[in-house]
């Protein structure tokens, strides 16, 4: 007798008394053949604010299509999106964290309201996949993320140009070093049409590790959104769904401990953002995984940065798509011994036996370095901790030459005061710039610092000024940068007793954080300390009161906060 997939929605598919409820769906289109099959929802984030996700409605109408030839009833429903690039610097940054909790619980209301068997998930932008990821794993129907895919490299004067290097372009332009004229070319010409930012930013970063995880189809995370690839990923996802109904394998089958280090090691592997950490841990609660900040410290120690990608190298995903792709360096990994080759993966195979039918990387690339001669022996993610951080930071050390900084700290309550200061030429070489009280509860929504810390790069003072944040940083950031620093400010940590001109040491060798003040000035500080009053009302209102620690994934439903 064949298997019935209808694992949620038979609710209201059989029986006299759910007659009303099927009558909504024939509205839609369902037929009483329709309502013997298993009805899968598919979750698109298509929206025209922002290039990452603006194709995203015709993949999900391919996975929609993929669906229904494997005998599924596919729905197509929408959440938001958001745009970092352009909130970058603005007050409207509060909202891009903030918005990966708001798509994940739309997603998952659907999922639930409607009774759907099965999910396909497809994000571009980068809270919008963590977001997918998080409600896969709370929904806990058989599902399939699918990748929106990385943007064209733009170009200007013969050389690869992207979003981060208009970032730059504005401190290049503030010192002199360029004009009008050509922050205006680099302007017009870094984002040549519809994808997520072209690096190894948070975006690529985050489909890299869905893929390492399982979550995506092989192959999937690396492909250029504007290809024949794209289409086909979305499609096979929606097949792909159906049979995972059939086979009966659900996402806590696939996002296990050792899929979660599967990610880790590649995002290591090739030197993902920072956001990585924050949104791995976030999934790893939602999934009811025990992963913690000291896990990503434990494979850095092991894993080699192998990719030259921007923003510490020169390629950009589109290349590591042209030698072989996120399969081929999951390959490399694997037959060396870093990852887990039993882990479910959604084809319904492991990875060990995805990675079989897997390319190698093409003879004679350059975009990622053999293990004899890998960009950096371990990892560079570090987590540090000290009396300035007592539960953890994140810093990025790839292609960082300065191991260890000690200065002055300068510190700024918020991200404007501190960019007014470095573009007036206040910052000098040697300070330790500050940016507090905008962590996940204080900013609120734990903006990030892309805007002042690209400034400083284009001036030149991406190794002789450090920054340091209870915000987060984009994945486009590179230089002496430490975020994520906790307890934040908001919450009495000791970055919000820091002064100005206190010593501060970053040692990435040693992966410390720390302050010279005795505990006894600390203490003195901390019983004059008051904490600034909360947002109060709206969105960043309720995700002010509820966030967790950062070090704890900034999730809203953490219940010992």
């Amino acid at each position: 007798m064949k298997k019935d997939l209808r694992i949620k929605s038979k609710v209201f598919s059989e029986g006299p008394m759910k007659a009303p409820n099927r009558a909504m769906l024939r509205a839609v289109g369902v037929t009483d053949e329709g309502f013997k099959q298993p009805m899968v929802g598919v979750a698109s984030t298509w929206s025209e604010v922002t290039p990452c996700n603006i194709h995203i409605d015709g993949l999900a109408r391919a996975a929609k299509k993929g669906a229904q030839k494997a005998g599924a009833v596919p729905f197509i429903f929408n959440t938001i999106t958001v745009s970092d690039g352009i909130s970058m610097g603005t007050e409207g940054m509060k909202y891009s964290l903030s918005s990966r909790d708001v798509i994940a619980d739309s997603i998952e209301t659907v999922v639930g309201a409607e009774s759907l068997d099965g999910l396909v998930a497809i994000g571009g932008c980068d809270k919008n996949i963590p977001g997918c990821l998080i409600a896969i794993a709370n929904s806990a129907v058989p599902a399939v993320f699918v990748y929106g895919g990385t943007i064209a490299a733009g170009r200007y004067n013969g050389h690869d140009i992207d979003i981060v290097s208009v970032f730059e372009g504005v401190g290049q332009h503030n010192s002199g070093k360029i004009d009008d004229a050509a922050l205006r070319e680099i302007e017009c010409n870094a984002c040549p049409g519809a994808g997520s930012c072209g690096g190894m930013y948070t975006a690529n970063t985050m489909a890299s590790a869905a893929e390492a995880m399982g979550m995506s189809l092989p192959g999937s995370s690396s492909n250029p959104a504007v290809s024949e690839y794209k289409e086909a990923d979305s499609a096979a996802a929606g097949a792909a769904v159906y049979n995972l109904l059939e086979l009966g394998v659900y996402p806590k089958d696939i996002m296990t401990k050792e899929a979660f280090e599967n990610a880790i090691t590649v995002v290591m592997a090739l030197g993902g953002s920072t956001n990585a950490i924050l949104h791995l841990l976030a999934i790893a609660h939602a999934a009811e995984v025990d992963l913690t900040i000291d896990d990503f410290n434990h494979l850095q120690k092991t894993v080699p940065h192998l990719a030259d990608l921007k923003p510490s190298g020169k390629y950009v995903m589109q290349d590591l798509h042209r030698v072989g792709g996120v399969q081929a360096v999951m390959k490399m990994l694997f037959e060396a011994g870093y990852l887990h080759g039993d882990c479910m993966t959604v084809t319904g195979k492991t990875v060990a036996e995805n990675l079989q039918e897997a390319p190698s990387l093409i003879e004679g690339q350059d975009v990622i370095m053999p293990f004899d001669n890998p960009k950096r022996k371990d990892g560079p993610l570090i987590v540090l901790k000290g009396n300035l951080s007592p539960t953890g930071a994140v810093a990025k050390v790839s292609g960082v030459k300065v191991n260890r900084h000690t200065g002055p700290a300068r510190v700024f309550e918020n991200e404007k005061e501190a960019t007014a200061a470095v573009m007036a030429n206040e910052i000098n070489d040697g300070d330790v710039l500050v940016i507090r009280y905008v962590g996940p509860k204080g900013g609120p929504g734990m903006p990030e610092m892309l805007s002042i810390s690209a400034i400083l790069v284009g001036k030149g003072m991406g190794e002789t000024v450090a920054l340091l944040t209870d915000g987060r940083f984009s994945g486009g950031t590179h230089g002496l940068v430490v975020g994520h620093i906790s307890p934040e400010a908001q919450s009495g940590g000791p970055i919000a007793l820091l002064k100005e001109g206190d010593m501060v040491t970053i040692d990435s060798d040693l992966q410390e954080i720390s302050m010279d003040v005795p505990d006894a000035e600390l203490e003195k500080r901390r019983s004059e300390w008051t904490a600034p009053p909360l947002h109060r009302k709206g969105v960043l209102g309720k995700y002010a009161h509820n966030v967790s620690c950062s070090s704890k994934g900034a999730v809203t439903d953490y219940l010992n906060r």
